[in-house]
């Protein structure tokens, strides 16, 4: 009981550093970048990137050794559905990030770079689309958990 506590801790933890980087994001996105704000938005980043993952690892801990099973989450059409909205969320976040990197690429080779207002509002825009998507997460896990959409 005490390990299935501590993996649900684990997992909420990560879900919750997850939201906080990209809010973070979201926020550094509301106005011009200059050279700072976009190594900062790099860094930040890597970080929301690193919560994913351990999102995503805590998440497998608690498949594999929780107390509910594997069985529990494979027979749940609740979990495919969070599987596969967390996934989308993944492959969307690649647009902002390659954008961030192409930025940190033109700064370093040109120091008084400002990213363009048009590229800082599409990525603003995909970020909000992540964060909005990413707020269904729970919704989900809070129906898995309580065994709706259970044929």
């Amino acid at each position: 009981m005490m390990t299935d506590a501590l993996l649900a801790y684990f997992h909420y933890s990560a879900i919750f550093l997850l939201f906080a980087f990209l809010t973070v994001e979201v926020m550094l996105l509301r106005n011009p970048l200059d050279a700072a704000m976009v190594r900062l938005l790099v860094r930040v980043d890597r970080w929301y990137f690193a919560a994913a993952i351990l999102a995503l690892v805590s998440g497998l801990m608690r498949f594999f050794w929780g107390v509910k099973g594997a069985g529990f989450y494979t027979a749940n059409p609740m979990f495919h559905i969070k599987v596969a909205l967390f996934v989308a969320i993944g492959i969307l976040s690649i647009l902002p990030t390659l954008q961030f990197i192409r930025w940190a690429k033109k700064l370093a080779a040109d120091a008084p770079f400002e990213a363009p207002e048009s590229e800082r509002k599409r990525a603003r825009r995909l970020v909000m689309i992540e964060i909005h998507l990413a707020t269904i997460l729970p919704l989900l896990a809070v129906f898995m958990a309580r065994g709706i959409g259970f044929s």
